[in-house]
């Protein structure tokens, strides 16, 4: 039976996955009771290894196939994790836990890996090992990042990797990829200005305002990347907290700030990060104070290497068409820890794109169902094209 008709034999059961995973949201590591239902699923398909605890609550599941001739592994990941949200979609299977909802789709990436592992156990129509790598702690936690410190890529000897995001916004159904650059690195910045305390009202010109430097700083900052970055290139420095002040009539002496910074490149990175402490810094002492800068690298860029993007894209077409997808992909300044395996391996990220609808991260997203099966068949025939069994 051809690939997309097998799957869509799964439909049903994918989205009664998906919706169970979404009624019972979890965040970060906290990812218990979906890891343990991933795990068990696994072992009823009849994978040849399930082994859950890798990067904390990680699962991974191991499928050989009936031939292992060309001694190729290759890893196929989807993660787990929800996010702090109050859902409003109106679903009848919304979350039933307060402040956690899916609203980035990981529930759907789930389903749809569970049913192409399901797929690839019946069948193991290739030459080599699949490994699906079912990851906790995507959105902050750097879940990608422990289970490749836990040995995911060297345990089970994984050659290439791929991974898979949905896309609100673009025509239902298509793929869209791209070499080189696909989302942004993600960095934190923390700011902390000191002046000196004083009377707000009789006497303003005895204080060091950190107020009026924070507020400084953040428009100074926005010169970095109009001034430093190359235009050719990208670079995003958005100062998202400030916190200072205890009553209106006081000068604080203390100004919290913190934000996040995107770039796509990693020399534009450099620049970034140097520059950020160099013009807090000097606009802080301008005035008459200090400022502290803390700059922390959570992801890297997510980079995909060029001969794993066209196997990617390959792939895609033959599921749904050449004019369905998008080779040339114009990167996006979100960020995705999938970068750690991409780091660690060759390989490509992917997007399937869901048709209109919130974006992600938004309290009223819905997953498109439909997509399952563009989703899961990729996958298949990702395994199937690139370890033939001949």
């Amino acid at each position: 039976m051809p690939i997309v008709n097998r799957i869509a034999a799964l439909s049903d059961e994918m989205a009664a996955w998906r919706h169970d995973f979404h009624e019972n949201p979890e965040l970060l590591y906290e990812v218990h009771r979906t890891a343990g239902i991933v795990a068990d699923r696994l072992r009823e398909f009849g994978c040849d290894e399930v082994v859950p605890g890798i990067g904390r609550t990680g699962v991974v599941g191991v499928i050989r196939g009936r031939k292992s001739g060309s001694g190729k592994t290759i890893g196929l990941r989807a993660d787990m994790d929800a996010l702090p949200i109050m859902e409003t979609s109106g679903v009848p299977y919304a979350s039933k836990v307060p402040g956690k909802m899916h609203a980035c789709g990981h529930d759907g990436h789930t389903a749809m890996l569970l049913g192409a592992a399901k797929y690839l156990a019946e069948t193991r129509n290739f030459d080599g090992t699949a490994v699906v790598i079912f990851q906790p702690a995507e959105e902050g936690g750097g879940g990608g990042k422990a289970m490749v410190e836990d040995g995911l890529m060297t345990r089970w000897n994984i050659q290439e990797v791929y991974g898979m995001h949905n896309m609100p916004g673009l025509a239902e159904g298509h793929f869209a990829t791209t070499p080189g650059p696909m989302l942004a690195s993600s960095d934190n910045i923390q700011i902390t200005v000191h002046g000196k305390g004083g009377h707000a009202g009789a006497g303003p010109h005895k204080a060091v305002d950190s107020v009026l430097i924070g507020s400084q700083i953040v428009n100074a900052l926005q010169s970095i990347v109009a001034r430093n970055v190359d235009p050719l290139k990208s670079a995003v420095i958005s100062i998202t907290q400030f916190h200072s002040g205890t009553a209106f009539n006081i000068i604080p002496e203390v100004a919290e700030l913190s934000g996040t910074v995107r770039t796509l490149d990693p020399e534009v990175r450099d620049l970034v990060e140097r520059r950020i402490g160099e013009v807090a810094d000097s606009v802080a002492r301008a005035y008459g104070g200090s400022a502290e800068t803390k700059y922390t690298r959570m992801y890297p860029v997510t980079m995909n290497h060029p001969r794993e993007a066209g196997v990617a894209a390959e792939v895609a077409r033959d599921i749904v068409g050449a004019e369905r997808v998008d080779e040339k992909f114009i990167p996006m300044m979100g960020a995705e820890d999938f970068s750690f395996m991409l780091e660690a391996r060759p390989g490509a990220m992917i997007l399937v794109d869901m048709g209109d609808g919130n974006e992600c991260h938004h309290p009223a997203y819905i997953f498109n169902d439909n997509i399952l099966g563009h989703g899961a068949s990729y996958w298949v025939r990702l395994i199937e094209t690139t370890m033939p069994a001949g």
